[in-house]
């Protein structure tokens, strides 16, 4: 990508020459002589950096740069200083200015601060293009997803939440599986009614028949007053059932026979109640392996399991990894009082190189942990968790999307020869090319910069 930096002024030899220098660096430049006329270049929409002079006649650089802010808020400005203004350019910098130089200027320091200023850009609003794409593709409540997985996922909750079909929600620890039941609820004809939710796993038989049917007074010790159930209170509504592979045997029956017939009567009592009750339930266990073991009955499965809905783990929509960590990161950078713009390409990396075998919670887990260590604007390898940050160079490339052929050609060739320590020949035959092949590629995108390493 050609980036258009834009070069303000007032002094002629000044402005020219950072011109030229910025154009041998392979960037295209436009001048001007003044603020005003810096404003309306800018206002032309094709700038993707701004260097201005502090102290010019007319508009000055520090409310130049105010007014490219408000309008274009993350928008990179390098500000110019003479002497005597560098608290002025300081005092710009907490209003939003990228960075600043004392004049003369070093070229070398122009050169590093344009780079970082331009790649701190692309990840400021590719950041802002994520945030776009979630508010977009997020119909589900919660569930933040675009892979084709989660799009099967996306499709089947649909077309079931309209009926009154019992539904069996599958997958691991950390899936999201309460989540799916949340949002089939809220898409559901009883979305003004009732969502009751029951972590079978966490209570004891006794307790838990008592949670779903309720009990009347004395009907055992400690039932000191009537109490309504779960399938009372969520009646009209929807039942959530998690961890449902856990309960008993004795419970099993109870809850099919309340599928069956849409009735039952509280513990302790001899009035039959009816109820009714979209039951959606939970698992991260194989209920059929179950069945076969004895555990779990084969009747009850199938009155559950009408439809199924198969949550996959997170190494398997690894797709989704950048939506789930910039909706986190803007998350938890409010939470945690930080201006946090995005995730360094290193970072994003090691997230998709990693299995997650505590899938989204742990990825949450990370991108907190990053986010408390943070201390810039952008995540980097440094600031995420040690199983991270001391892990091998993955191998993983990121290309963003709407990269062209060439871009995606540049950026494979680029890492790949960082992957391999400046050794061309790896890099030719990882790549499956020939190194005269590989030569001339490094010519044409003036990536010959790093040295061949000494072959073994």
């Amino acid at each position: 990508m050609n980036f258009r930096l834009l070069v303000i002024d007032d002094e002629k030899n000044i402005r020219e020459g950072l011109a030229e220098f910025l154009k041998d660096d392979g960037y295209e430049v436009v001048c001007a002589s003044g603020g005003e006329e810096g404003w309306k270049r800018f206002l032309h929409g094709d700038i993707d950096l701004v260097i201005t002079d502090m102290k010019m006649p007319g508009l000055p650089g520090d409310e130049l740069m105010r007014r490219i802010i408000a309008k274009a808020p993350g928008f990179p400005v390098i500000i110019l200083t003479g002497h005597g203004t560098v608290e002025s350019a300081v005092a710009a910098m907490r209003e939003g200015a990228w960075d600043f130089l004392s004049k003369p200027v070093d070229l070398d320091h122009l050169s590093m601060k344009v780079k970082r200023a331009l790649d701190n850009r692309e990840l400021f609003f590719q950041h802002l293009r994520m945030e776009e794409e979630i508010e977009r593709k997020n119909q589900f409540k919660s569930i933040i997803g675009n892979s084709r997985n989660m799009r099967d996922v996306f499709d089947t909750m649909n077309k079931v939440a309209p009926t009154k079909a019992s539904i069996l929600i599958t997958g691991e620890s950390g899936v999201g599986k309460e989540l799916v039941a949340d949002a089939v609820h809220e898409l559901s004809p009883r979305k003004d009614q009732p969502m009751i939710k029951v972590h079978c796993a966490a209570l004891s038989p006794t307790l838990l028949e008592s949670e779903l049917f309720g009990h009347e007074k004395g009907a055992f010790t400690g039932a000191v007053s009537q109490r309504r159930g779960r399938f009372e209170l969520a009646s009209g509504g929807t039942l959530f059932l998690d961890e449902i592979g856990e309960i008993d045997q004795n419970i099993q029956i109870k809850l099919l026979r309340v599928l069956q017939e849409k009735k039952f009567e509280r513990v302790g009592g001899e009035k039959t109640i009816e109820t009714d009750v979209r039951i959606v339930a939970a698992t991260n266990k194989d209920l059929k392996s179950e069945i076969e073991k004895g555990s779990f009955r084969e009747d009850l499965y199938f009155r559950l399991n009408v439809v199924n809905i198969h949550v996959p783990p997170l190494r398997e929509r690894k797709d989704d990894i950048p939506l789930l960590a910039a909706a986190f990161l803007k998350e938890l950078a409010k939470e945690n009082g930080k201006l946090i713009e995005g995730l360094h390409e290193k970072v994003r990396s090691r997230l998709y190189a990693y299995d997650w075998p505590g899938n989204i919670r742990e990825l949450r887990n990370c991108i907190e942990s990053s986010v408390v260590m943070c201390q810039s604007n952008i995540i980097t390898v440094d600031d995420l968790p040690p199983v991270f940050r001391n892990a091998e160079d993955d191998g993983w490339i990121n290309i963003r999307l709407g990269a062209n052929m060439a871009e995606c050609e540049k950026i494979i060739i680029r890492d790949t020869l960082s992957h391999c320590k400046g050794n061309k020949s790896k890099t030719a035959e990882i790549l499956e090319i020939g190194r005269k092949t590989l030569l001339r590629k490094l010519a044409e995108y003036e990536l010959n910069a790093q040295e061949d390493k000494e072959e073994e």
